[in-house]
C-alpha cells in the first residue's frame, strides 16, 4: 500500500469508489502502469484494473473529483472516461476495427509476398525496381491503415514521456518502412515491405482475439440486467395507469404487473396473490406463491394474475443490480497471471530500445555504414518481437479449446486453462448442475390410460416446471391428450378443468408430500404423481474422477438445507444449502484467503457473482444467459464427465504452456545476437519471427491428440 492509501486508512477517511472506461489498455504493462500511477496519487486508497472489461475502479476521498482522475490517466498515457455503474458492454467498436485492420493487413502481406517471391528467386534488376514500387504502393497505405493502433498507442505514450509495448513496435516499422522507401527510391536491391505488413498482420490478428474475448466478458453484465423489465405501469391517483421506463421508477411508487411480466424493480405486494419464478435468486426450479406483504426482486418473472406492488428499490438499488455489481467487482481480482506477465513487459520495452540503440551505435563505431548501422537496427527491433512469447499461452489454449469443444465443453475465457490447471477444490451448485433441473415424475403406475390422457391435457396448458415435466414424461410414455373445457389455472393451487361433465384437476398436494409432487382430480380420486428432480447420470463418476485427481468437491447452493444435505449425503461430499448470491461468494473468498483455489459449477442466476468472482467457473449448457457469460466455460449435454475432463486437459496445456515458453525464449537467445552482429536483415528478422511464432503453433497442436485420447464416460 502506498504513503497516502496508508494515511487515509490510518485516519478512516471514508471513500468513494469510481469506475472508468479506457479503451487504451494494449497490454499487461499497462495495468502495472496505471495501478502504481493512481495509488501514487494523494487522496486515492486504491486503483484496481479489470483488463478484460478494459476498466479502472479507484476507491478514494469525496473531494477527489473524477476529471482530477481522468486527467492522471491522461499524464499516465492513458485516454479515460466516465463508465456507468453497472458496464453493458454498450458496443464492439473496437473489435470491428481491430478485424479491418486484421483485413487490410493481411491482403497487403498476401500481394506483398507475391512480388518478394519473384525477387527472392532472382528477378532482373528492372523486374525488381518495377516490383519494389508495386509493393511500395500497397505497402505504405496498408501500413498506415493497420497501424494506427500501435501508432496511436506509442503517441499517447510518448506525449507524457512515458514508453509501452507499442513504443519498439512502431520505431521499428516506421523505420523498416522508412528504410524500404529509400531503397527502392534509390534502386537498392533490398526492401523490406513484406517483413513490415507480416509483423503487423500477427500483432493485430492478437490483439482482435483479445478484444473478442473482453467483448464476450462485458454481455456476461448486459445479460443479467436484461432480465429486469423494461418498466413498468405505475398506478396514479385517480385509479388509472401509467407506463414508466425503469430508470425512472422510485421508491413509494405502486406498480402494476400482470402475468408473464418481467418485473422492473423490487418491492413489495400490497394486494392480489401469484406465483413468481424466482429462481435467479435462490436457485430453486419450482416457482412459488406470493401473496400482500411478500417481497419480490427486479427480474422475477409474474406466471399467474396480476398483482399490485409498492416500490421499494428501483434502478441501480434493485438486488439485480446488487448481483451485477457484484459480478463485475468480482472480475476485478481475475488478473493474477496478466500480474505475472506485467513484471516481464515492464523491462520488454527498455531492453529492446536499449539493444537496437547499442547495437546502432556499436556499428558506427566499428566503421559501418549509416545504412548497415541503421538496418541492424531495425532488425534487431524486429526480431525481438515478443510474438512467439505471446503465442505461447494462447496458441495452447485455442487447440486445447477447440479440442474440449468436440468433447461437449465449450471454453469461453482465454485464460480459463490456466486457471483450471491450478485448481483443487470443486463446489457445485445443485439444481440444474448435479441435478437436470428439470423435475421428472417418479412413478406414472397409478394412472390408467384416460388418466394419463387427462394429466397430459392439463399438464400442457400450465408453464409450471411441474408440469412441463409430467407432460415430458406422459408424452414419452406414449399419452395421448385430449380436449378439456373451461381450463384455468389458479396461483398457489394448480389446474382445473371439466370432461365429459366431471371435474378434473392438477393439484398442489393437500397434505405435505414430503418433496416435489402434484395430485390428479379424476373421476373423484386425487391420484399422488411423485417428482423428483434427478440426478446427472454420470454425477458418481465425475465426483470419483476430480477426487481421484486430487480435487475435494462440495456442494454450495441456494435450494433449501434439508434438500442439498440428502444430495450430499447420498454423493458423500460436504453440502450447503440456503445460500445467497453473497453467502456464496463471501465463502469463495474465504477459501481463497486460505490459499484454495476453487473451481466453481453453477446455473442459476444468483450464481452468476460466485462464477464470476471464482478462481475459474463452468456453467452447464442449460444455464441461464448470465451464468453461461459469467462462467469461463459451458458444458453441453445431460453428462457431468466434460467438467473432470477439462481439468485433466487444462493440466496438459499448461506442460505444452511451459515448452513453448521454453522454445520462444531460447529462440530469442539464438536470433538477437545473429541480428546483433549483423548476419539478419529486417526481412531475415520478420520471417524468423513467423518461425518462431509458428514452431509454438506446432507445438501446441500435441493438445489436440492428447485430449483425442481422453474419454468422457
Amino acid at each position: 500500500m502506498n504513503a497516502s492509501a496508508a494515511v487515509l486508512t490510518d485516519a478512516a477517511v471514508p471513500c468513494v469508489d469510481s469506475r472508468f472506461t479506457v479503451p487504451g489498455m494494449r497490454c499487461a504493462g499497462c495495468i502495472g502502469k496505471i495501478e502504481r500511477g493512481l495509488s501514487a496519487m494523494p487522496g486515492i486508497a486504491v486503483a484496481r484494473v479489470n483488463f478484460s472489461a478494459k476498466r479502472v475502479a479507484v476507491s478514494h476521498v469525496p473531494e477527489l473529483a473524477d476529471d482530477a482522475i481522468i486527467e492522471e490517466l491522461r499524464k499516465l498515457g492513458f485516454e479515460a472516461d466516465r463508465a456507468a455503474e453497472n458496464p453493458l458492454g454498450r458496443d464492439d467498436a473496437e473489435t470491428r476495427r481491430l478485424m479491418r485492420a486484421v483485413a487490410v493487413a493481411g491482403f497487403g502481406m498476401m500481394n506483398i509476398m507475391l512480388f518478394s517471391i519473384s525477387i527472392w528467386s532472382g528477378a532482373d534488376a528492372v523486374t525488381r525496381q518495377l516490383f519494389h514500387w508495386i509493393s511500395a504502393l500497397i505497402a505504405i497505405p496498408v501500413i498506415a491503415y493497420a497501424g494506427r493502433t500501435f501508432f496511436a498507442s506509442a503517441l499517447m505514450a510518448l506525449r507524457y514521456g512515458r514508453t509501452n509495448m507499442d513504443v519498439p513496435i512502431s520505431i521499428g516499422v516506421l523505420l523498416a518502412t522508412a528504410m524500404s522507401l529509400y531503397e527502392t527510391v534509390t534502386g537498392g536491391a533490398h526492401a523490406y515491405f513484406d517483413g513490415t505488413v507480416m509483423l503487423l498482420f500477427f500483432l493485430l490478428a492478437g490483439r482482435a482475439l483479445d478484444a473478442m474475448m473482453r467483448n464476450r466478458a462485458r454481455s456476461g453484465i448486459a445479460a443479467l440486467l436484461g432480465r429486469m423489465g423494461r418498466g413498468a405501469h405505475v398506478v396514479q391517483p385517480d385509479g388509472s395507469t401509467r407506463y414508466v421506463e425503469a430508470k425512472r421508477l422510485a421508491p413509494g411508487m405502486v406498480m402494476l404487473v400482470a402475468a408473464g411480466e418481467a418485473l422492473a424493480a423490487d418491492g413489495a405486494v400490497i394486494e392480489g396473490r401469484t406465483t413468481v419464478d424466482s429462481s435467479m435468486l435462490t436457485g430453486e426450479s419450482e416457482p412459488h406463491s406470493v401473496g400482500p406483504g411478500d417481497a419480490i426482486h427486479a427480474g422475477m418473472i409474474n406466471l399467474g394474475n396480476p398483482v399490485r406492488l409498492k416500490i421499494t428499490a428501483a434502478a441501480q438499488d434493485t438486488a439485480i443490480a446488487d448481483i451485477a455489481r457484484l459480478m463485475d467487482e468480482a472480475g476485478q481480482s481475475r488478473s493474477r497471471y496478466v500480474r505475472i506477465a506485467d513484471r516481464a513487459s515492464r523491462a520488454y520495452a527498455p531492453a529492446v530500445h536499449t539493444l537496437a540503440f547499442l547495437s546502432f551505435c556499436g556499428w558506427l563505431l566499428a566503421g559501418a555504414g549509416m545504412h548497415q548501422a541503421l538496418t541492424i537496427a531495425v532488425a534487431v527491433l524486429i526480431i525481438t518481437c515478443p510474438c512467439a512469447l505471446g503465442l505461447a499461452v494462447p496458441a495452447a489454449q485455442v487447440v486445447a479449446a477447440g479440442a474440449l469443444m468436440k468433447r461437449g465443453l465449450l471454453i469461453k475465457d482465454g485464460s480459463a486453462l490456466e486457471r483450471l490447471a491450478e485448481v483443487d477444490e470443486v463446489l457445485f451448485d445443485k439444481t440444474g448442475t448435479l441435478t437436470l433441473g428439470e423435475p421428472r415424475p417418479t412413478d406414472l403406475a397409478a394412472l390408467n390410460a384416460g388418466a394419463r390422457s387427462v394429466a397430459l391435457a392439463l399438464a400442457q396448458s400450465s408453464r409450471h416446471p411441474l408440469s412441463r415435466g409430467l407432460a415430458l414424461a406422459l408424452g414419452e410414455a406414449g399419452a395421448e391428450p385430449i380436449v378439456l373445457d373451461d381450463v384455468t389455472e389458479t396461483a398457489g393451487t394448480g389446474m382445473t378443468a371439466r370432461f365429459e361433465g366431471g371435474d378434473v384437476a392438477l393439484l398442489r398436494p393437500e397434505v405435505e408430500a414430503g418433496g416435489l409432487a402434484v395430485d390428479l382430480l379424476v373421476d373423484r380420486t386425487r391420484l399422488r404423481i411423485p417428482f423428483i428432480d434427478p440426478l446427472r447420470l454420470d454425477v458418481h463418476e465425475t465426483i470419483a474422477a476430480l477426487e481421484e485427481g486430487g480435487l475435494h468437491c462440495g456442494i454450495a447452493s441456494g435450494d433449501r438445507e434439508e434438500t442439498v444435505a440428502s444430495v450430499g449425503g447420498r454423493l458423500g461430499i460436504v453440502a450447503i444449502g440456503g445460500m445467497m448470491p453473497a453467502d456464496k461468494l463471501d465463502l469463495l473468498g474465504r477459501r481463497a484467503a486460505e490459499g484454495h483455489k476453487v473451481l466453481m459449477i453453477g446455473d442459476g442466476l444468483n450464481d452468476g457473482p460466485a462464477l464470476a468472482g471464482a478462481h475459474v467457473s463452468i456453467a452447464p449448457g442449460g444455464a441461464s444467459d448470465v451464468s453461461q457469460q459469467a462462467a469461463d466455460a459451458v458444458f453441453v449435454g445431460e453428462r457431468l464427465m466434460p467438467v473432470a475432463l477439462a481439468v485433466r486437459v487444462a493440466r496438459a496445456t499448461m506442460c505444452i504452456v511451459k515448452e513453448n515458453f521454453a522454445m520462444a525464449v531460447l529462440y530469442n537467445l539464438l536470433a538477437v545476437p545473429l541480428a546483433i552482429l549483423g548476419y539478419v536483415t529486417p526481412l531475415i528478422a520478420a520471417i524468423a519471427m513467423s518461425a518462431s511464432s509458428l514452431l509454438v503453433v506446432g507445438n501446441s497442436l500435441r493438445l489436440a491428440h492428447v485430449a483425442g485420447k481422453e474419454k468422457v464416460a
